[in-house]
């Protein structure tokens, strides 16, 4: 089974690639979704958290406090290193194992999708990768619409972020969200096609021709 990258930046319009995947029929495996999975309650990844950082960042019905666990290892370089070192193994290690599960139903390709992909170093790992950009300018006013912020608290993450221009150099396939929902998947559908062009797999389960 293929499993190619999918990623983008602050409000680049990723999470609408996916689900315009998802509703294709591909699986889409969310990075996001495997982070909290690992450290579920219940999970030795959660119990590994504990140990490291101690019964403080539980809530009372025994999950992980999310919110109270960002802001311990925001400003801490070492407490973040220490976590990532927890989580982030488990996270490749779920990723392959759910994988593995999509092969073994006959799965012939599947979507990776992940925020930090090329930040993480993994760009090579999820070949073809799909990049979805954006221009600064949308990504602000996006954000702001979207999230409620004010335009400085929105720049400030911009600027923590790898810039989108970056990722695109990296880029087997860039969709370019410019516009409407509609042209998005438009170009969505057809990035997929030539996906399924490039690998050698069959589009019309996708409900697409391939190009």
């Amino acid at each position: 089974m293929i499993l190619f990258g999918l990623t983008g930046g602050l409000a680049s319009g990723k999470s609408a690639v996916a689900a315009r995947f998802r509703a294709r029929g591909l699986p889409v495996l969310d990075a996001d979704q495997l982070a909290r999975d690992v450290v579920a309650k219940g999970t030795e990844g959660l119990r590994a958290v504990v140990a490291a950082f101690g019964e403080d960042v539980l809530t009372p019905e025994g999950a992980l406090n999310r919110p109270k666990m960002a802001t311990l290892v925001f400003a801490d370089a070492d407490k973040r290193k220490l976590l990532n070192g927890i989580v982030h193994p488990r996270i490749g290690a779920l990723t392959q194992e759910r994988a593995h599960a999509l092969a073994e139903q006959g799965k012939p390709l599947a979507c990776y999708e992940a925020a930090l992909l090329v930040e993480n170093g993994l760009a090579d790992a999820f070949r073809p990768l799909v990049v979805v950009a954006a221009s600064p300018s949308l990504q602000l006013a996006r954000a702001m619409a979207r999230d409620g912020e004010k335009e400085e608290q929105v720049r400030g993450r911009l600027a923590a972020q790898m810039p989108l221009e970056a990722k695109v150099t990296v880029a087997d396939f860039v969709i370019h969200n410019r516009g409407t929902l509609e042209e998005l998947e438009r170009e969505t559908d057809r990035v997929l096609s030539s996906i399924c062009a490039r690998v050698g797999v069959d589009a019309t389960p996708y409900g697409l021709v391939g190009s």
